[in-house]
C-alpha cells in the first residue's frame, strides 16, 4: 500500500511541475501555446518536434526554454549551415584511437551525448551529417568507429525558416513527429505583452530526468479507446481523399503523443478535445495546415457522413433486390443476398449510433439512418414473404 502511495505521489508532484512548466512557458512565448503544449507532449512522448516559420517568431527562444527546463539533462544547440562539419556535432577525432587504427570520436558534451537538444536551421546542414542524424533521431543509436552505441537522446527540437523541397530531406522531415507553423504576433494585447517582455523575469520551473521518466510511464498508462482508434481511422481515410499522405509510423507515434497531450492537460483519457491536437502530427507542408484541420473537425462533428454513406449503399442493395429477374429462382437468391448486406448495413449504423453517443455527439442524423436501414429490412423481408 506504501509503495502504491508513494508512486501515485511522485507521479502527481511530476506532473504538477510539467504543468507549471508549461504555465511559466505560456507567460514567457506569446500566442505560443499550441507549440508549447505541442513540445512538450513531444517530449514525454519521447519525440521530436521541428518549428518552422519566419525569422523572428520565437522559434529558437521556445526551444531553449523547453531545453532550460529539464534540470538535470545535458543539453546541446547548434546553429547548422552547409559549412558545419560532423566535429562541431558529434566530436572531434580521438587522435590517440586513430593510432591505433581506429576511427572514433570524442563525443562528451556533443549531439551523442545529449537528452534534449536544439539545432537551428536543421536541414542546412551537409549529407554527412544528415545521415548520422537520421539514426540518432530514429534508433537513438550514434556509429562510433565500429560500433553502435544507443544514445540518451529525449527529444530534438529543431528550426528551419521553411520546409525543405530537397527529396534527399524528406527521410528527416519525417522523423520530426510535431511540427508547428510559427506566425507572428497577431493580437493587440499579445503584441503589447511581448514590447513590454511581460514573465521573462519569472523563474522557469524545471523537471527532472526522473520525472520525465515517471511522467512516460504515467502517459502510457492511460488507456487508448475503441473511439479513439475509430477517430484515427476515419481520420487517414478522409486525409487520404484529400491527398495528405501520413506514413504508418506516424500514425503509431500519434497514439503516444494523445496520452502526452491528455497527461499534460489533466485527463485521464484521449477525449476530443485532446484528439483536436493531432493536427500537427498530420501535415507536411504548411498548405496542407488547413486541409487537415478541416479533415479533424470532420471527425469529431459526428458520424453523419458515414452514416449517409450507409444508406446510399443500403438503396443501391434495395435497388439490386428490386430489378427484373429471369426466374422466381434468381429472384429469391437475390433477395437472400441483399437481406444478408442490409443486415450488415444496419448493424454498422447501429454502431456508429452507440460511437456518437458514447462521445457526446448529436445522434439526430445517425439514428435516422438507422431507422431507413431497419425500414429497408423489413421492407425487403415482406417483399420475400
Amino acid at each position: 500500500m506504501q509503495d502504491t502511495e508513494a508512486i501515485e505521489t511522485a507521479r502527481a508532484e511530476a506532473v504538477a511541475r510539467l504543468r507549471a512548466l508549461r504555465e511559466a512557458l505560456s507567460a514567457r512565448l506569446v500566442e505560443r501555446d499550441a507549440a508549447i503544449d505541442g513540445a512538450l507532449a513531444a517530449l514525454v512522448a519521447g519525440q521530436h518536434v521541428l518549428l518552422l516559420g519566419p525569422p523572428g517568431t520565437a522559434k529558437s527562444l521556445l526551444a531553449r526554454l523547453l531545453c532550460e527546463g529539464i534540470a538535470d539533462a545535458t543539453f546541446f544547440g547548434r546553429l547548422l549551415t552547409r559549412f558545419t562539419t560532423p566535429e562541431e556535432l558529434f566530436g572531434p577525432l580521438d587522435l590517440a584511437a586513430l593510432e591505433a587504427g581506429r576511427y572514433e570520436r570524442l563525443v562528451e558534451g556533443y549531439l551523442p551525448t545529449a537528452h534534449v537538444a536544439f539545432l537551428d536551421e536543421v536541414f542546412k546542414a551537409s549529407s554527412a551529417i544528415l545521415n548520422a542524424l537520421l539514426t540518432l533521431l530514429n534508433e537513438r543509436k550514434f556509429h562510433n568507429g565500429v560500433a553502435a552505441h544507443d544514445v540518451p537522446l529525449l527529444c530534438l527540437v529543431g528550426a528551419s525558416n521553411e520546409v525543405p523541397d530537397e527529396a534527399g530531406l524528406a527521410a528527416l522531415y519525417d522523423r520530426f513527429l510535431a511540427r508547428f507553423w510559427i506566425e507572428p504576433v497577431t493580437e493587440q494585447r499579445g503584441f503589447y505583452r511581448m514590447l513590454r517582455g511581460e514573465g521573462e523575469t519569472e523563474p522557469l520551473p524545471r523537471l527532472g530526468l526522473g520525472d520525465l521518466a515517471i511522467l512516460r510511464q504515467a502517459a502510457l498508462a492511460i488507456p487508448l479507446e475503441d473511439e479513439t482508434l475509430e477517430l484515427l481511422f476515419r481520420l487517414r481515410r478522409d486525409l487520404d481523399k484529400r491527398g495528405v499522405f501520413v506514413s504508418d509510423r506516424r500514425y503509431r507515434q500519434i497514439l503516444d503523443y494523445l496520452r502526452a497531450q491528455a497527461l499534460l492537460s489533466g485527463r485521464d483519457r484521449v477525449d476530443d478535445e485532446i484528439f483536436a491536437t493531432v493536427d500537427a502530427a498530420l501535415w507536411s507542408d504548411p498548405d496542407e495546415i488547413d486541409a487537415v484541420r478541416d479533415a479533424v473537425g470532420e471527425v469529431l462533428s459526428g458520424y453523419d457522413q458515414d452514416a449517409a454513406a450507409l444508406v446510399a449503399r443500403g438503396r443501391e442493395v434495395v435497388s439490386f433486390a428490386q430489378r427484373r429477374w429471369d426466374t422466381p429462382e434468381e429472384e429469391a437468391r437475390a433477395l437472400v443476398e441483399a437481406h444478408a448486406k442490409l443486415t450488415r448495413l444496419l448493424s454498422e449504423a447501429e454502431r456508429l449510433e452507440r460511437l456518437a453517443g458514447a462521445r457526446g455527439r448529436v445522434t439526430s442524423n445517425v439514428r435516422e439512418a438507422r431507422e431507413t436501414l431497419a425500414q429497408m429490412v423489413s421492407t425487403l423481408v415482406a417483399e420475400a414473404f
